[in-house]
């Protein structure tokens, strides 16, 4: 068996399902970066599974949530859903899957560290799901979710309230003005940009945060305001 065989039967084994058609776990696998033959080519990597991948997750996700909190209302259970499907969670999903040996790409991409950047993790999570969707199913699929975001539905790893919402309510609570947030870079390929932000409040020293999007990067800038200014981010 060759060592690529190997890692992705390893990876069934790690997440608990057996594919019927392995074409499709490849594919799921298989970065851009990897595909040859021109833009006509890009149905050959996992971006339409990502696409189906990120709605299946939500719908589960949501079911999960409506199930387990019988008392919350929809502003709680929308809270909770956004923490849970954001790709910061699904690049850790895919780590604890160990996704990154299975992963197909591009020898460039593969130098940079591709196997570890978030982004891509994320993004190979959720046509994960879309795979096991279209070759087991629904149950299936909302089998594997159940299977690696039980946990972290009952334990958040982060609070509900996220670094810019504390943030606003710190500062309007002392007279202060709306933080303003200000993009100062933005690097890395066009694929995988990473944002450098400041958060900007009057009489202050600005903050800055980076992070795989604009939002990310904000909400990184934002808590490290906080922790500068001493409040809690719970």
């Amino acid at each position: 068996m060759s060592r690529k065989a190997k890692d992705r039967t390893a990876l069934e084994d790690k997440i608990g399902y057996k594919f019927a058609d392995k074409a499709l776990l490849d594919r799921a696998l298989t970065h851009i970066s990897a595909i040859s033959g021109g833009p006509q080519s890009r149905g050959k990597s996992y971006q339409r599974l990502e696409f189906l991948g990120d709605h299946v997750l939500g719908l589960v996700v949501s079911d999960m949530l409506f199930r387990t909190f019988p008392k919350a209302d929809e502003g709680e259970l929308s809270r909770r859903l956004a923490d849970l499907v954001r790709k910061e969670t699904c690049a850790d999903i895919a780590r604890a899957m160990d996704l990154g040996p299975a992963m197909k790409l591009g020898n460039s991409e593969t130098q940079a560290g591709g196997r570890r950047r978030a982004t891509i993790l994320a993004d190979v999570c959720e046509a994960l799901i879309g795979a096991v969707f279209i070759d087991g199913g629904y149950d299936k699929a909302a089998a594997l979710v159940e299977r690696f975001w039980q946990e972290r539905m009952l334990k958040p790893a982060r609070p509900l309230r996220d670094p810019k919402t504390i943030l606003q309510e710190w500062a309007q609570a002392r007279g202060l003005t709306t933080p303003a947030y200000r993009e100062l870079a933005r690097t890395g390929p066009q694929h995988d940009p990473e944002f450098r932000v400041a958060v900007l409040l009057p009489d202050r020293p600005p903050a800055e945060g980076m992070g795989s999007s604009k939002r990310a990067a904000e909400q990184a800038a934002a808590a490290a305001m906080l922790t500068r200014e001493g409040v809690a981010a719970d």
